[in-house]
């Protein structure tokens, strides 16, 4: 009777042959495998990374797209309460805030005030939006210099000068220049501590009507 033969064991597995290379990876080929694996691996999360932080920035684009007013185009009417916040500013600074009294039909987006800014001039902001839906910012820099005011009129020359309500404005009229965005039309006037600008691209009537209400405030709180 014969002797069942026993199955013969694996012995020990040698190196992988590599297909490729039709022999088993030297430990250099091996090594640079991993390298490459690893260098892959990290240039797909960083590309995601990317992909992540473009699409973080399209939608700040998106959100400021939605919010600055443009040129003839819809503005955001946020509906800031500006008086009350003027009230709330002034403890602040020691000269009285521009609050011009307007029409309802006028509505502000923006009131706040700044007193660290690079060049020392504490500024009181205020964003307008007109009847029409066009946009006036009101600037008040307190102890304003050369080069606030510079700034604050998109660095340009004045075009002309005029008389509203009493007070001598400086105008720069940029009605022409389709870049001019929000500085198509600005007005400057200096009254004691307080230089006023405003800048927008509402027409002249809306312009006139702001400039009047804000030498009336202005009149009334120097009377204070």
């Amino acid at each position: 009777m014969s002797t069942p033969r026993r199955g013969r064991g694996r012995g020990p597995q040698g190196p992988r042959v590599v297909a490729e290379l039709g022999r088993p990876e030297t430990p250099a080929e091996t090594a640079a495998r991993k390298a490459e694996n690893t260098r892959k691996h990290y240039a797909n999360q960083t590309a995601i990374n990317l992909s992540l932080s473009i699409v973080a920035s399209l939608g700040i684009v998106l959100f400021l797209v939605l919010v600055v007013v443009r040129p003839n185009g819809t503005v955001n009417r946020q509906d800031i309460a500006y008086t009350a916040v003027a009230r709330q500013a002034q403890a602040s600074v020691d000269v009285p805030l521009a609050a011009p009294t307007l029409p309802d039909t006028w509505t502000s987006n923006r009131a706040d005030i700044d007193t660290s800014t690079p060049d020392g001039v504490d500024v009181w902001y205020v964003g307008l939006i007109t009847p029409d839906e066009q946009f006036i910012a009101l600037e008040q820099g307190i102890d304003a210099n050369d080069t606030w005011l510079a700034a604050a009129v998109d660095n340009r020359a004045a075009t002309t000068a005029r008389q509203i309500a009493g007070l001598d404005w400086r105008v720069y009229d940029r009605r022409d220049d389709d870049s001019a965005g929000n500085y198509a039309y600005s007005l400057t006037t200096t009254v004691d501590r307080s230089s006023y600008v405003l800048h927008g691209t509402a027409d002249d009537t809306d312009f006139d009507a702001l400039a009047t209400a804000l030498a009336a405030d202005v009149a009334d709180r120097t009377d204070d």
